[in-house]
């Protein structure tokens, strides 16, 4: 229950007034339904002859004898002068008035309620999402996608469904219950006390299975998580499995995890409705001995109630029993979607190494060199940089080469900052780059990866992706410049076609370009090409890499290649191994030097 006040705490506040106003419904709604209990028994004792009519009018005051004994005088007066029929009628008028009033109000409630549950859900999904996009690029290689999916859907989901929708539960039912428990004690203090005795030792049976349930439910999430990890990895590389005739081995390691998930949720669900069954027995139990020990207490004339007072108690008493079934199974719901938040709390509470300074300051252009000053870097303990320094002047190509692993993305993505360096420093312009604003600083920095990162969207918002309010003139002309109008018009739909999931209805070729059209508009003077080239055909690689050279035009460029013909007019090449810049120099110098590089161009050169 801590925790759920603690929920309580964090996203309602900005919807306050929609509690306030849920409360003030609800308060009103019982209020009519407890005055519809009250006057409805002693009206019908009087109209079947079971209590004496009432023929003097008494002083009107808001105790709620002088209440009930002007109602009596009015209901008396109306069976004297019509009939016990009429009665029945006006009776059953303003029974169904009250009722109505009841439940208008009630319906209020939740019309309130509504706003505060979809609000609440609504803010949860935007939190998970914003941060997932402000986490450093390291989390995600240490989570499964398919996990992470799971806690901003499944787990999303499932705390909707369990909290919001128990929410209007939580606030009601205790309403409900106060009113009829404060008639209780107005009726028989010493009775209700022992009613509080025994609910309490309900509410504790109650409690350790819900408490149980949220464990199971834990459970059941994690593996479910498991599950959408396995089929996003099988959706991904259905063409291997196909190809490798894998299908009854990625099938057996799926029933195994769906099996699991199985067993799980049987348990959960044996325990969860056990919840009806468990609280109408124990409700019914308590009903039980607070007649035994009423009737007993009548039957002695030890109590302060007479015969027709009980049944009046005890009908409030059992007015209370559906809302505190209602309220029990509400608890079950709320223990199990805590465990569903305690999952999405994983991610939210999740902290990053990437911090943007209080005083960082923006800078919006380069006009000077990038320098790398003894920079080191180690991942999960693991050198992958050692004590780089590099130089590179505005309007230069620098190269990176070696055998994979040497750390060459590392040291690109350092400078943006997908990574923070361990040791030394990073200047753009004589500014330390974590002295600068993340936004600033990436702002000056496009990439073109050895992988074209597109989304499920036209190829006008493709590339105009992340450049607010780009033109159409502004995108064809990014596109020319980087060779892919003429495909693009030969399109279905030209710039308006929608190029599936990942970009899957184009070739290898014209993804790439549409990567560096999108490079192009943005327009950035630092430029960082990771094997923007390798992965293509001879014929797409020759396209894309004179959409290159026209994107590298008077920009300052960081090319990572495995192919060397394509930096051989790099003003600088690096050769990094082990996490070092064992050679640099020009292609020529470096041929000259008869090192590493030398023997990386004699293999591909055969």
């Amino acid at each position: 229950m801590k925790e759920f006040i603690i929920l309580i705490k964090r996203f309602i506040p900005p919807y306050k007034w929609n509690v306030v106003q849920n409360i003030f419904f609800n308060f009103l709604g019982a209020a009519f339904g407890a005055f519809s209990f009250v006057l409805l028994i002693p009206v019908l004792e009087i109209l079947f002859g079971t209590s004496e009519m009432v023929v003097e009018k008494t002083e009107l005051t808001l105790s709620i004898k002088s209440i009930t004994s002007n109602f009596y005088y009015y209901i008396s007066q109306i069976i004297e002068k019509t009939s016990q029929e009429n009665a029945l009628i006006y009776i059953g008028i303003l029974f169904i008035i009250i009722v109505l009033f009841k439940v208008g109000f009630t319906y209020l409630a939740s019309f309130k309620m509504i706003a505060l549950r979809n609000g609440v859900v609504r803010d949860i999904r935007s939190l998970i999402y914003n941060k997932i996009l402000k986490l450093p690029l390291g989390y995600f290689s240490d989570e499964k996608k398919g996990d992470i999916v799971s806690r901003m859907t499944a787990d999303v989901l499932e705390v909707e469904n369990s909290i919001m929708n128990s929410l209007e539960m939580m606030f009601k039912n205790p309403i409900i219950i106060i009113i009829s428990l404060g008639v209780m004690i107005y009726m028989s203090w010493s009775l209700t006390i022992f009613v509080f005795i025994m609910m309490p030792v309900a509410f504790f049976i109650i409690g350790r299975i819900g408490r149980s349930l949220k464990k199971q439910s834990t459970k059941g999430q994690k593996k479910q998580g498991e599950i959408l990890s396995i089929i996003d990895e099988d959706l991904t590389g259905l063409r291997v499995i196909k190809a490798f005739t894998a299908e009854e081995k990625a099938s057996r390691r799926f029933e195994k995890e769906n099996k699991g998930y199985l067993l799980i949720m049987n348990q959960l669900m044996w325990r969860r409705h056990l919840a009806t069954p468990m609280s109408e027995f124990l409700g019914t139990a308590v009903m039980v001995i607070v007649l035994w020990y009423g009737g007993k207490l009548i039957l002695n004339n030890e109590g302060s109630l007479s015969a027709a007072e009980f049944i009046s108690y005890l009908v409030f008493f059992y007015s209370i029993i559906n809302p505190a079934k209602a309220f029990s199974q509400a608890l079950y719901s709320v223990e199990k979607g805590l465990a569903a938040m305690n999952r999405i709390d994983y991610i939210l509470n999740a902290k990053s190494d990437i911090i943007e300074k209080k005083d960082a300051v923006s800078h919006s252009s380069f006009d000077s060199k990038i320098e790398y000053k003894n920079v080191s870097f180690a991942y999960n303990s693991s050198v992958v940089i050692k004590n780089i320094t590099l130089e590179i002047n505005k309007g230069k190509t620098i190269a990176l080469v070696g055998q994979s692993g040497g750390g060459k993305t590392t040291l690109v993505d350092l400078l943006p900052r997908f990574w923070d360096v361990n040791d030394g420093e990073i200047q753009i312009d004589g500014i330390d780059i974590r002295d600068m604003k993340i936004k600033s600083l990436r702002s000056l920095i496009g990439n073109v990866n050895q992988e074209p990162i597109l989304f499920n969207d036209t190829i006008f918002n493709n590339i105009a992706f992340g450049v607010e309010g780009a033109s159409n003139d502004e995108v064809i002309d990014a596109a020319k410049i980087a060779n892919a109008h003429d495909f693009i018009m030969e399109s279905e739909n030209g710039y308006d076609t929608i190029i599936g999931d990942r970009g899957d209805k184009l070739s290898g070729g014209q993804k790439q370009r549409i990567s560096i059209a999108r490079a192009i508009l943005s327009n950035p003077p630092i430029l960082i090409l990771d094997e923007a080239t390798s992965a293509l055909d001879t014929e797409s690689e020759k396209l894309v890499q004179e959409a290159l050279t026209n994107l590298m035009k008077n920009r300052t460029s960081l090319v990572i290649a495995h192919r060397l013909s394509t930096i051989r007019n790099a003003d600088l090449i690096c050769v990094l191994h082990k996490g070092k810049i064992g050679e640099q120099g020009t292609h020529e110098e470096l041929l000259q030097l008869g090192g590493q590089y030398k023997r990386l161009h004699k293999m591909q050169m055969y």
